[in-house]
């Protein structure tokens, strides 16, 4: 059992016999489940020495006992020790985590001991973030995972920042090109028109269609089969596995395999790239002076009205389109096209159909009329069925007309 021992703290100019209040303290001494005793002072008043040695007894007999010296680790020496660990990440995304912890986290929290930091001063710094949403929960997800782990250590008996609200995403209006429009763009390229069609019927990622290989392509079948994807790592193009880790194989139609063709036959080494920089790289995502954004710049101009003088005579009717949006472009087709959502899962490489339906599910709000139009044609089978089947009624004559 804990005992309560009282002490003082009393300058050098008391009394021996100094019994100023204010200088009165309590130390509680107790044994930690290992059986070494320990002690805790500073309490000033008994009542709060006693409050403390019951929750230690009972934290004890429950197995939640956190030792006091344990949560004086400061953050930055946790998250020096939990950034070596995460090996499970993509390189590309334990680059983005390093740079979080030393840009945000470490210069704010590095220096605090774990058990001095609570949730307002956490919720108080993630409104006080100016990112865009998408990076405040980047950077609360890496803060919180190292406190995760200073629970699971029993450093902390709880993560003071679970469950922290974050700003709210701002859902994004995709761009969706139709038939005539992916057409055109791929018309308008100064090369690699191959690639716009195959990103705009497949729904593959840039980084999935610039790890394709020759082995990866089955003309014959009309599949593409998503073992690799390239990612960018601050200056360098990385190979590794595909987003979600799952590989895939990906249906295209027989006139997009027939522009893939000369592709493939080309590269006679079938574990080479289809598509490549000069120093044999992968070809990186496009930016402002890339072929595929000059291309989809010229299609804008042109798609401007003008009136009888030539002048500009009302917005363009060719959208901003990114290369990503290309594969929106590729779900939305699939969707007119009639294909089930699991299909559009499956074919984009979602983690499930909620994902899909997420992202997608507006573009379905089509299919209503057509859902009420098919099931009004069955009402009124059923009603006609009915109506034969119903022997006719004698003309009723009303009492007392």
């Amino acid at each position: 059992m804990a005992t309560i021992e009282p002490y003082k703290l009393c300058k050098p100019t008391c009394r021996d016999d100094c019994t100023k209040r204010e200088h009165q303290r309590h130390m509680v001494r107790y044994r930690k489940p290992d059986g070494k005793q320990t002690k805790k002072r500073g309490f000033r008043r008994k009542i709060d020495a006693e409050n403390f040695a019951a929750t230690v007894e009972v934290s004890k007999m429950t197995g939640e006992y956190i030792a006091p010296s344990m949560g004086r680790l400061t953050v930055a020496e946790m998250g020096n020790a939990w950034l070596p660990r995460q090996v499970h990440t993509k390189e590309s995304w334990s680059e983005r985590v390093e740079s979080i912890w030393r840009v945000h986290i470490e210069p704010h929290w590095g220096t605090r001991q774990l058990a001095s930091i609570t949730r307002p001063e956490i919720r108080d710094w993630i409104a006080g973030i100016d990112r865009a949403p998408s990076t405040v929960a980047d950077i609360h997800g890496v803060l919180s995972s190292i406190l995760s782990e200073a629970v699971d250590e029993r450093r902390i008996p709880a993560n003071p920042a679970a469950g922290v609200p974050l700003p709210r995403r701002v859902p994004v209006d995709h761009v969706y090109l139709t038939h005539d429009q992916v057409a055109d763009l791929a018309a308008e390229v100064s090369k690699h028109s191959e690639i716009v069609m195959l990103l705009a019927y497949s729904g593959l990622r840039w980084g999935e269609m610039a790890a394709l290989r020759p082995r990866d392509v089955n003309l014959r079948r009309r599949r593409i089969h998503i073992v690799r994807s390239a990612s960018k790592v601050n200056s360098r193009t990385v190979i590794g596995t595909p987003k979600t880790w799952e590989l895939r194989s990906v249906a295209i139609p027989a006139e997009v395999a027939e522009l893939l063709a000369p592709v493939v036959t080309a590269q006679r080494d079938p574990v080479g790239l289809l598509w490549s920089r000069p120093d044999g790289t992968p070809i990186r995502p496009p930016t402002t002076t890339h072929w595929f954004t000059k291309a989809v710049g010229r299609r804008i101009s042109a798609s401007v009205p003008l009136d009888e003088d030539g002048e500009p005579d009302g917005p363009p009717t060719f959208p901003r389109v990114t290369a990503h949006q290309l594969r929106h472009t590729a779900a939305s087709l699939m969707i007119a096209s009639g294909a089930h959502v699991k299909t559009i899962q499956r074919q984009l490489g979602h983690k499930s159909a909620t994902m899909t339906l997420d992202n997608y599910g507006h573009l379905f709000d089509d299919d209503l009329d057509g859902v009420a139009d098919r099931m009004g044609v069955g009402f009124r089978a059923a009603a006609a069925r009915c109506a034969q089947n119903v022997p006719a009624q004698p003309n009723l004559r009303v009492v007392g007309a």
